[in-house]
C-alpha cells in the first residue's frame, strides 16, 4: 500500500490548478443511462472513484472514449464520452457498490428508462450511516415497488414512473440527485421539496437541462421538474471541485504561505472563504481564480458548524481543524452531519494537536508547531487533513492507507510539490 512522507516547515508558494468535482461527476455520470445518445463530460478528474463509477457503468452496458490527458496543469483537457445505447444489465452488484456509496446513482435512471432495476446497497467511508431509505420512499411516491432483498435494492414500475410532490423530511444530496434523473424521464410534474442546494446537485440539473429536462428552481430548496419522453446526448463540463479548492486553500494557510488556486470559483466557497478570514487568512479573487496568503498574518482560533449548503460542508471540517490545530487560542468544530467524522482527531493528536471531543463537538486549543509522526487515514477528508498538518508540522510525517486519498484528489504530491513542499509518495506493498 502507498504512504506519503512529508517533511513539514516550508511556506508554500506558487499555483495549483483546481480540477473538475468528484462529487459532480458521480452523479453526472449515472446521467448517461437516461438516454441512449452521447453524454461528454469534458473537466473529467482521474481519481478512482471515478474509475469505480466507470467499471460500474460499464457493466450495465455502457459505451466510452476517454480523450485527452488531465496533466499537471489541471482536468480540462479530459473528457469522457458515455453512449448507453441499449441498457445490457439492470443490476448493480455488491462488489462494485460496495467500494463507493455514490454508486446508488444508478437506481433512479436504470429505474426511469429500463422500468426495473436491482442495486446493491452501498458502501463507501466508514464515517456513520447514510441511509438510502430517503430515496427509496421517494420513488415509491412516483409509483415503484421497492423491496428489499439479500442487501439489494429491487426497484420495478408499471410503465412510465409517475410525478410526484415529494418533501424530504431531512436534506439529501444523492436523494435529491436521483430524483432529479428519475422525475426527469416521468409522467407529469415532480416537485421536490426540501431539495439539497449543493453546487453539484445544481450541476446535475444543469447538464439534464442541456440534455433536454425542463427542470425550475435550480439552486433553491424546491425543484419542479416537468417530465419528458426522453433525453438527448449533450456536452458538459464539470463544475470545478469545491472541496479540493478549499483544503488546498488551507494548505496555503496552515504553511502560512501564499497560493494562486487556479480554476477555482469563489461563489461556490462563500462559506469557507469566510471561516479562512475570520481566523486570519487573505482571500482574493484573480483574474484566473482565487489567492490565499497567510505569509504576514497570526491566525487565531474560530468556531466551525457543519451544515448543509450554503453553511459550512462536512467535506471540509477535518481540513479546518488542523488548521485551527496552528492557530492561536481556541476553537469549537461542531459536526451535525456525520456522526463518525472525528475519526480524524487521535492521529492528529499523535502530531501534537490539543483536541478534545465532547459528542457532536470538539474544543481545538492551538499549538505553536505540531510535530511531525507516523499516522493513519481513516477515511477521505481525514487523509487529506493529515497531509496538511505534515506540511505545517516540525519534522518527517508519513501517511498510512493513501488509497482513501486517491478518491478524491488527483496527483495531490505533484500540486503540492510544485509550489515547495517536500512531499514524495512511497510506492509499496503492505505499507499499514
Amino acid at each position: 500500500m502507498d504512504r506519503i512522507r512529508i517533511i513539514g516547515g516550508t511556506p508554500l508558494k506558487g499555483s495549483i490548478p483546481i480540477g473538475g468535482a468528484k462529487n459532480a461527476a458521480l452523479a453526472l455520470m449515472p446521467a448517461c443511462l437516461l438516454t441512449d445518445q452521447t453524454l461528454t463530460l469534458t473537466n473529467l478528474p482521474h481519481l478512482v472513484d471515478i474509475t469505480t463509477m466507470a467499471n460500474l457503468l460499464a457493466q450495465h452496458g455502457v459505451g466510452m472514449a476517454l480523450n485527452g490527458d488531465s496533466g499537471l496543469g489541471g482536468a480540462s483537457g479530459r473528457a469522457l464520452d458515455l453512449t448507453a445505447a441499449e441498457i445490457v444489465n439492470t443490476t448493480a452488484p455488491y462488489d462494485l457498490v460496495r467500494r463507493m456509496r455514490a454508486s446508488v446513482l444508478v437506481l433512479g435512471p436504470l429505474l426511469a428508462r429500463c422500468g426495473r432495476a436491482r442495486v446493491s446497497l452501498p458502501g463507501g467511508c466508514a464515517i456513520g450511516t447514510r441511509p438510502v431509505d430517503l430515496h427509496l420512499k421517494a420513488l415509491e411516491q412516483m409509483g415503484a415497488r421497492i423491496d428489499l432483498q439479500e442487501g439489494y435494492i429491487a426497484a420495478e414500475v408499471a410503465g412510465r414512473l409517475k410525478g410526484a410532490h415529494i418533501i424530504f423530511p431531512q436534506v439529501t444530496v444523492g436523494g435529491t440527485e436521483n430524483l432529479l434523473m428519475a422525475a426527469s424521464l416521468a409522467e407529469g410534474e415532480t416537485v421536490i421539496a426540501n431539495a439539497a442546494r449543493e453546487p453539484e446537485v445544481a450541476d446535475l440539473a444543469h447538464c439534464l437541462l442541456a440534455m433536454g429536462a425542463r427542470i425550475e428552481g435550480i439552486g433553491t430548496g424546491t425543484l419542479r421538474i416537468q417530465g419528458v419522453e426522453r433525453l438527448h446526448g449533450a456536452v458538459y463540463s464539470v463544475v470545478p471541485d469545491r472541496i479540493e479548492t478549499g483544503s488546498y486553500a488551507v494548505a496555503a494557510a496552515i504553511t502560512r504561505g501564499n497560493v494562486e488556486l487556479v480554476g477555482a470559483r469563489m461563489d461556490l466557497m462563500d462559506s469557507v472563504i469566510k471561516v479562512l478570514r475570520d481566523c486570519g487568512a487573505e482571500v482574493t479573487a484573480t483574474e484566473r481564480g482565487m489567492r490565499v496568503r497567510a505569509d504576514a498574518a497570526e491566525l487565531v482560533g474560530t468556531d466551525i458548524m457543519t451544515e448543509p449548503y450554503p453553511g459550512f460542508p462536512t467535506d471540509m471540517q477535518a481540513q479546518l481543524m488542523a488548521l485551527m490545530a496552528t492557530a492561536s487560542g481556541a476553537s469549537m468544530i461542531t459536526e451535525t452531519i456525520f456522526e463518525n467524522r472525528f475519526m480524524h482527531v487521535p492521529e492528529l493528536m499523535r502530531m501534537g494537536a490539543k483536541i478534545n471531543v465532547h459528542g457532536a463537538s470538539a474544543i481545538v486549543r492551538g499549538v505553536p508547531r505540531l510535530s511531525g509522526a507516523p499516522v493513519m487515514a481513516t477515511d477521505l477528508r481525514a487523509s487529506v487533513s493529515l497531509v496538511l498538518a505534515g506540511l505545517a508540522a516540525e519534522g518527517e510525517t508519513v501517511v498510512n492507507r493513501v488509497y482513501h486519498l486517491d478518491r478524491g484528489y488527483e496527483r495531490v504530491e505533484e500540486k503540492l510539490a510544485a509550489c515547495g513542499a517536500r512531499i514524495e509518495r512511497i510506492k509499496g506493498e503492505g505499507a499499514e
